[in-house]
C-alpha cells in the first residue's frame, strides 16, 4: 500500500486532506482496509478502481456520511471524526447531481447561502461571480429544464464552489452524460478546478477520466490502494500487477522464468511462448519462479511479414509470427486483433493511413517488441 503521494511530486506541503489508516467494516465484510493518503491544497485528485472496490464508501467517509471503523480524517490539519457533514467544509456533487427542479438557475446556486443566513446583496454578489467563472454569466434566470447536460454539470459545480468548500468531492459526476458530452467535460472539470484552485476528489471508475484530469490518482483494489501517483506513473511504471491491468490497456501471459542473464530473463508461457523482459517489477526474478508478463498494444509493432526489415526484428527482444483476425478501427489509431502461433490473440496498436500497406483480416504478419516493454511481475 502506498501511503501518501510522493514528496518529490508535491509542490506545496500544506494538505487540504489527511486520512490516516482508515478501516471501514460492514459487519464480517472490510470495505476499506488501512487507507492512507495526504492530498496537497488545490490539487485535482481521483480515486479510481473498479465496482465495489470501497472508493464511495471512503468518499462518504471524508463527507461524513459514514463514520470510519478506526483511523483519522483531517481537513486543513483538523480531525473531522466527530464533526457532522452539514460542518464540515466539504461540498458533494452527485453523479445526477440533485438540481432542485422547481428552482431557477441562480436560485439552485444561491440556496446553500441562503440556509445559512448570508445577507440578499452578497448572496447576489456571489452567484454572480460564480456564474462568470463558470463561463455562464447570462442563465441565471432560466429553468433547470432549459439547460443542456453540461449546462447542468457546471451549475452543480458553482453550487458547491459558492459556499467556498475547502473540499469538493465528485462522485462519478459524468456517468449520466453520452460519451461525447463525457469527452468534453472531463476537459471542463480540470479547467474549472484551475479556475477555483480548489481541491477536488474525484470518485470512478473509467481510467480516461482519471487519467486526463489528475494531478495523482489512487488506484483503490478491494479496499486498499495498490499505487498513487502521477497518471503517467500510473501507466507506464506500475508497481503491482492489478495497477499494470487496470491502467490502460494490456497483453497478457502467465508463465515461468527459464533462465536470466544479467538485467535480462527468458519467460516461457503457459500458452508456449518465449519472451525476453527486461522490466523484473519487484524482482529480481529466478529460474523456476511463476511471473505474469504485460506488454501494453502500442508497444508493439505489427507489419506485414514480408515488408519487415531485419533491422526491425534485431533491434527488439521479441518477435511472432501471426495473422490478422481482425481490425478494430478507431480513426488514424486502430487496432488489430492477431492471432499468435499457438491461438491466443495478441492486440496491437497500428496507425491506418487508407493505403495500400494497411493491415487487414486474414494478412499474415510479424510482431515486434522491446524486452524493456515488457513487464514482468510476481505472480
Amino acid at each position: 500500500m502506498t501511503d501518501a503521494i510522493p514528496t518529490d511530486q508535491i509542490k506545496d506541503q500544506a494538505y487540504d486532506l489527511e486520512c490516516t489508516n482508515i478501516h471501514k467494516n460492514f459487519g464480517a465484510v472490510r470495505a476499506v482496509d488501512d487507507v492512507s493518503f495526504k492530498i496537497p491544497k488545490g490539487s485535482f485528485f481521483s480515486i479510481l478502481g473498479p465496482s465495489g472496490c470501497g472508493k464511495t464508501t471512503l468518499m462518504r467517509m471524508i463527507a461524513g456520511f459514514e463514520d470510519p471503523s478506526s483511523g483519522d480524517i483531517q481537513i486543513k490539519g483538523k480531525s473531522v471524526l466527530n464533526t457532522p457533514p452539514n460542518k464540515r467544509n466539504v461540498k458533494m456533487v452527485f453523479q445526477h447531481l440533485a438540481l432542485f427542479p422547481m428552482m431557477n438557475v441562480q436560485e439552485n446556486i444561491a440556496y446553500g447561502l441562503r440556509c445559512i443566513g448570508t445577507e440578499k446583496s452578497e448572496i447576489e454578489r456571489k452567484v454572480k461571480d460564480v456564474l462568470e467563472r463558470i463561463a455562464l454569466p447570462d442563465v441565471g434566470s432560466r429553468e433547470i429544464h432549459q439547460l443542456s447536460g453540461g449546462q447542468k454539470q457546471r451549475i452543480a459545480i458553482a453550487r458547491c464552489m459558492v459556499m467556498d468548500p475547502d473540499v469538493l468531492l465528485l462522485d462519478e459526476p459524468l456517468g449520466a452524460l453520452d460519451l461525447k458530452l463525457r469527452e468534453a467535460m472531463k476537459i471542463e472539470l480540470k479547467l474549472l478546478q484551475h479556475q477555483f484552485n480548489t481541491t477536488f476528489i474525484y470518485i470512478t471508475h473509467d481510467q480516461s477520466e482519471a487519467l486526463v484530469m489528475s494531478d495523482h490518482v489512487a488506484i483503490m483494489n478491494e479496499g486498499r490502494f495498490e499505487q498513487i501517483g502521477r497518471p503517467e506513473d500510473l501507466y507506464h511504471k506500475p508497481n503491482t500487477s492489478f495497477v499494470a491491468g487496470f491502467v490502460g490497456d494490456s497483453n497478457r501471459w502467465a508463465g515461468k522464468v527459464s533462465a536470466t542473464d544479467g538485467d535480462s530473463f527468458k519467460v516461457e508461457t503457459d500458452a508456449g511462448l518465449s519472451m525476453i523482459s527486461k522490466r523484473a517489477v519487484a524482482g529480481p526474478f529466478s529460474a523456476g519462479q511463476s511471473v505474469s508478463i504485460f506488454v501494453r498494444p502500442e508497444f508493439i509493432k505489427a507489419r506485414k511479414s514480408a515488408l519487415m526489415t531485419d533491422t526491425e526484428k534485431t533491434a527488439n527482444k521479441n518477435t511472432l509470427q501471426g495473422r490478422v483476425d481482425s481490425v478494430l478501427f478507431n480513426g488514424a489509431n486502430s487496432r488489430v486483433l492477431v492471432r499468435g502461433p499457438v491461438g491466443e490473440l495478441i492486440e496491437a496498436d497500428v496507425v491506418v493511413t487508407g493505403g495500400p500497406d494497411d493491415l487487414r483480416a486474414g494478412d499474415d504478419v510479424t510482431l515486434v517488441w522491446s524486452a524493456k516493454q515488457t513487464m514482468c511481475f510476481a505472480a
